[in-house]
């Protein structure tokens, strides 16, 4: 069957979401999760989205994070992956990689800390 030009578009505007890493088989954390009720297109920018349609589509997709269960473990599956796109865990692609600089500055280097500990 062939695609309308409109669904192919539709398609390219979304990247392709990567399963959620699952610690608990029984009960993955994404089953509980508010957003699975909305559209994706609440989370995840399309291409060339001008700035304030950006940023009022980010409250928005923030807004349903904050009434979330499961808030605290989406935002730390987007930080371990690393999630490049989207709203995950109430926090912007742009957000989460500021918050992975600040954790990275703040962590001491294995080695480091060995080497702190030998000397001490």
């Amino acid at each position: 069957m062939l695609q309308s030009p409109h669904q192919s578009l539709q398609a390219a505007s979304v990247p392709a979401q990567r399963a959620p890493a699952r610690d608990d088989e029984a009960s993955p954390w994404h089953s509980e999760a508010v957003c699975r009720r909305d559209e994706a297109g609440l989370f995840f920018a399309p291409s060339k989205e001008p700035t304030a349609a950006r940023l009022t589509r980010e409250q928005a997709a923030k807004r349903v994070c904050a009434g979330c269960p499961v808030v605290g473990e989406c935002r730390e599956h987007a930080l371990v992956q690393p999630e490049p796109y989207g709203v995950w865990g109430g926090l912007t692609a742009a957000e989460r990689r500021v918050l992975l600089a600040r954790r990275r500055r703040s962590a001491p280097t294995g080695q480091d800390d060995a080497r702190i500990r030998h000397i001490a």
